[in-house]
């Protein structure tokens, strides 16, 4: 299957599909010719330029005020990339990577950057080949764009960096003569082009709410087994709750939970006690602020996706050349950091349910075991879990809440959504792992409940969760099971 990069505006849905399907790239010839055309009107612009233009024919950041000769531009380019490169730390996961490259080839297509269309035609080459370059987590403020993660992205460009290339780590320099392929002469702007982009952020964010719908779906399940293991009521899932508090999210998580427990015989049994506890009383209200967080977040990421965000922006109609600051993480950064609070919250009502359950309430034995005291059963398991959940708490701390001036005071606020984007990544790995450990506490203690059986939709996820994991009847080595119950969501 091939995908056409044109103007019509990507969604998250689009690049889920485009990655999930091993889709191509092709440039589409909207596209192609507006990526000409943006580049002959600048080609034809340092012809009889009469004053400086930041990036084009000026140095960069606090250097905006040196002028570059016109023989000296492409080699300034080239620096620009070079110098730039920077990153450290831990790599960025390869499907990220893919997806940087997607959203750079997209927001290039626009005609407003400048770029050759050989340039951005090489990027839909490695996307195609899937030739990723080795990116680092670390060294972005977030404005300027993600400059030192972009630039090692672009590096290959210039026959220069390292990529992974059928799974082995391959120097440029030494791969592409393999393919026939040179190294690409940068004109005037294409560095800043390629490096001024909120794509590494951007890029985090849209992998990160992929992995959201799906650990938001997971959270009800997986709520909707515990709710019925801990022999919990069904009460506050009723609409009438729900309409006059209409929260959407709310409204949506409650009305998901009525589905899932349709034709229980578990929660229409007799009830001894009153209410339950808030971690499941008060799902809807949870669980539905991180589904309207996400749908939030899913708006302005979808904006920034389909945006042109580097600097300075060419305009060739209007015979205009802007420096602006389309490149400032700001957009990002802040629903970003709402991300990472909200699907921390998933996982921090998971874990209280998660120590309900072992808790020897309701029926149950404590710690899910039916010999305690000899077994310890499912006690450290809560552990991990709570461990996970305040590590988590942690990383909630807003990046966006901080600013550290750059390039002698000329970039005198930065978003910081490089590291918001980072620490979100790390809380949805976090959150997916102690919803893995409830399902595994929610189905050891439903079957303490049986002769009586859940609802079909729970039981089937059940039965389908026992192929991969077994009822634990005595001690045993846990770790692995915490694994398979990670693998179990996942696919």
């Amino acid at each position: 299957m091939t995908h056409i990069i044109s103007s019509k505006k990507l969604s998250i849905s689009d690049i889920r599909s485009i990655i999930d399907n091993g889709e191509k790239l092709q440039l589409g010839e909207d596209a192609r010719k507006a990526i000409v055309r943006c580049r002959e009107y600048l080609d034809s612009k340092m012809e009889d330029i009469d004053h400086p233009v930041y990036g084009v024919t000026t140095g960069f950041g606090s250097l905006c005020n040196i002028t570059i000769a016109a023989d000296q531009l492409s080699r300034l380019q080239h620096n620009l990339v070079m110098s730039h490169a920077c990153g450290t730390g831990d790599t960025v996961r390869p499907e990220i990577v893919r997806i940087m490259l997607l959203l750079k080839i997209q927001s290039l297509s626009y005609g407003h950057s400048g770029a050759q269309l050989q340039t951005v035609q090489r990027l839909v080459d490695m996307f195609n080949y899937d030739i990723l370059p080795v990116v680092y987590q670390q060294g972005s403020l977030g404005a300027s764009g993600d400059l030192a993660p972009l630039a090692h992205l672009c590096l290959p460009l210039i026959g220069m960096g390292e990529v992974v290339f059928k799974g082995e780590r391959r120097e440029v320099e030494r791969l592409w003569p393999e393919l026939g392929w040179n190294a690409l002469t940068l004109k005037s702007k294409e560095g800043l082009a390629l490096l001024n982009g909120t794509q590494f952020m951007t890029a985090h964010a849209v992998w990160s709410l992929i992995q959201a719908d799906r650990l938001s779906e997971w959270a009800d399940r997986i709520g909707a087994m515990s709710l019925d293991a801990f022999d919990g009521r069904i009460e506050p899932f009723f609409p009438q709750t729900h309409r006059v508090r209409p929260h959407k999210g709310q409204i949506r998580t409650a009305a998901r939970f009525m589905e899932l427990l349709e034709g229980s015989e578990i929660i229409r049994g007799k009830k001894s006690h009153v209410q339950d506890p808030y971690s499941f009383r008060c799902i809807p209200q949870v669980h539905g602020a991180t589904k309207d967080t996400i749908e939030y977040v899913r708006s302005v990421i979808e904006t920034e996706m389909n945006s042109v965000t580097d600097n300075p922006t060419v305009f060739p109609d209007e015979d205009l050349i802007i420096s602006a600051g389309n490149f400032h993480g700001q957009p990002i950064a802040l629903p970003t950091d709402m991300l990472t609070l909200a699907l921390s919250e998933l996982a921090s009502i998971s874990e209280r349910r998660i120590y309900k359950l072992i808790s020897g309430q309701r029926g149950l034995p404590s710690f899910l075991v039916a010999k305690p005291g000899i077994n310890s059963g499912f006690m450290i398991p809560q552990y991990t879990a709570a461990s996970i959940v305040s590590q988590s708490k942690g990383l909630c701390y807003p990046a966006s809440a901080d600013s550290i001036p750059s390039s002698q005071g000329q970039e005198d606020h930065v978003s910081m959504g490089a590291n918001a984007a980072t620490k979100l990544v790390r809380v949805v790995e976090n959150t997916e792992r102690v919803l893995a450990i409830e399902l595994l506490n929610a189905a050891q203690a439903l079957e303490f409940r049986r002769p009586r059986h859940s609802s079909p939709a729970i039981e089937g996820i059940f039965e389908a969760f026992r192929k991969e994991v077994p009822f634990v009847e005595d001690d045993r080595y846990m770790a692995p099971l915490i694994a398979r119950s990670v693998e179990f969501l996942r696919k």
